[in-house]
Order: structure tokens, then sequence, then C-alpha cells
């Protein structure tokens, strides 16, 4: 019999008959049952570091899992991800490498850069890995606010440019995360990565971030492009804050917008839609400007961009100061 991390898989399923089902590699959706001869472990850690909360995460031997405890018809079901056991270098990911170019250079930008997709569709690793791209490149302080934690990314990264990249793992008190960021914002950081957007406070303080000075990062449930855009509008609405109000935070502050599933069998690859805004806010930019009306009509936008970029052209103006470093040229 294997170990629990000798097998490999992404999701881990335990029945409250303690049953082990991981996803079969040879189809795209079904299951097969392992016996790891290290079980009576691993369950006894799931119940030691149980405190009361559905969702928490623990350590075993090395891996992050993210875990959901539940109560089924017969008892208690665990629903586990299992992470990296290092956050992935972004060119592992399987995204274009043109793509992987322009996102790079958006380290020293200012704004939001939100990813969507399903449950499920990698959208934490490869936030995660835009992240420390950007600590590894730049270096500079990063604050994250998860729940529960998923990814290893607390600890000092040592930059290409010299300096040091400081990374600081954070949870919401009284799963309070407008409070969370509103703290994360009093601790000067460059970056801030919050692990998903899911609340009316989450979402306003996400988009306020996104416009005082700091490099947002941050994922949301979405069937596509445009669909993570109104998302995160309905988030904010749904609380004090009004649409309109929203849609305007959203046009000055939003960076970039990416939609991402996975497929395949085995070992499944992204694919991804995308949509940036000009870093350059002084310059002006097709995307922001239908973002600030309310009426998302993106798709000629969005085809376009993936266009030029697939054809090596940039994505704005090469005559914008800032492009002109980062733009993605033949």
């Amino acid at each position: 019999m294997s170990r629990i991390n000798d097998v490999f898989y992404s999701d881990i399923y335990i029945t409250p008959d303690k049953l082990v089902f991981v996803p079969d590699p040879h189809t795209e959706n079904g299951l097969i049952q392992i016996k790891p001869e290290d079980f009576d472990t691993f369950y006894d850690l799931l119940e030691r570091s149980f405190t009361g909360r559905s969702s928490y995460s623990i350590v075993y031997e090395g891996y992050f899992f993210r875990v959901e405890r539940t109560m089924s018809l017969y008892g208690v079901m665990f629903c586990m991800r299992k992470m990296p056991k290092k956050v992935p270098d972004l060119t592992t990911l399987g995204y274009p490498p043109a793509l992987i170019k322009y996102l790079s250079t958006l380290g020293s930008a200012c704004g939001l850069i939100l990813l969507g997709g399903a449950t499920g569709s990698g959208k934490t690793t490869t936030i995660s890995s835009l992240l420390r791209e950007y600590l590894v490149r730049n270096g500079g302080f990063a604050y994250t606010i998860e729940d529960p934690f998923e990814m290893p990314l607390d600890g000092e990264y040592q930059a290409l440019n010299g300096s040091i990249g400081m990374c600081k793992q954070t949870q919401p008190l009284n799963d309070d995360w407008g409070a969370a960021l509103r703290s994360a914002l009093r601790s000067r950081p460059r970056y801030i990565f919050v692990g998903e957007i899911r609340t009316p406070a989450t979402a306003s303080e996400c988009l306020r971030a996104a416009t005082s000075g700091h490099l947002v990062l941050s994922t949301i449930h979405a069937n596509n492009v445009t669909d993570a855009l109104d998302a995160i509008v309905k988030h904010a609405s749904a609380g004090e804050m009004s649409e309109e109000l929203a849609f305007d935070l959203l046009s000055r502050g939003i960076l970039g917008v990416i939609h991402q599933q996975l497929i395949g069998t085995g070992q499944k690859r992204p694919v991804v839609q995308f949509l940036f805004a000009n870093p350059n806010t002084t310059q002006g930019d097709q995307m922001r400007n239908i973002v600030k009306t309310g009426k998302l009509n993106l798709a000629t936008t969005i085809e376009m961009q993936m266009t030029r970029m697939a054809q090596g052209r940039p994505l704005f103006d090469i005559s914008d100061s800032y492009n002109s470093k980062s733009s993605i040229v033949g």
C-alpha cells in the first residue's frame, strides 16, 4: 500500500465509514478508491485539527490540505484539496508564454488582477504563483487574507533585483473580511492577496484598495471574463455600496481579469480567456470606459486583445510610456 502523499491526486474524499476516494487519472470526472497505509495517522490529524469551523487547513508531511468537514446523512464526511508542496513557478502552469510575459510586467503596476473560474479550476494555484512571481522579481511586502490557508506563501524571498520580498499569510478574525482588508491597508503592503471574493464587504474593500496605490490579487467564482466583472459588482452592491459607485471604482481600479478552466484527464491543462486595462490610467482605455457605463459589452474587446497577444502585438498604444516597457512585442 502507498502512503497518502505518495498518490497523485488533487482532491481526496473520506466517507463516514472511512473509505478513501481520489479522482481517477484515466477519466475526466470519475473516482477511484485507495487504501493508504498511513490513513489512521492522517485521519487523527483531521479530527484533532477541527476547532468547530467547517473549513480549515492542515499540514501533513509538508503538504497543505484545505479541508471541508461536513455532516452527511450517515456521519462526518471530509472533502479535501491537496495543495502543492511548493508554490509552482508561473511558467509551469501551461499558460501561453506571451501571457506569462505580460503578467510578469504588472508587478510594478497598481490595481486589481482578478482570476475567475469554477470550483476546482486551479484559480488559487495560478494567483498564488503570480504573487510569488512578483515577490521574486520585485521584492516588497505581501499581505494575504485567506480562510483557510491554501498555498505555502509565507516567508522571505530573495528578489532578482537584489532586494527582499516578504509575505505574511493571515486569516480574517470572526470571518470579518472587510476589517481584515482595512487592517491590511494599515500595514502598508505592496501586494494584497485576497483568497476569494465572496462577501459584499470583501468586494467593496478590494475595489477601494485597488484604487489606492496597491496591487490587489484575488479570485472569484465566474463562468467567463464578463461574469467575473459582473460578480464583483454584484457582491459590492449587495452591501452598502451603490452599483454605480462599484462600477466606477472597478473601471478605475481594474488592471486585468482572467478566466480559467482546466481540461483533459490526469495532468490537466488550463484554457484561459483574458482582458486587460491599460496600466497607465492617464491614457484613454476602451475597457475602463465600457466598465464605467455598467454595460459590460466586452466580447469584441476580449477577442481583439487575445488576437493581438497571439500575434505578438502590443495590447495598447506603443507610444504609451508605461507600455513601451511592458507590452508584448514581436
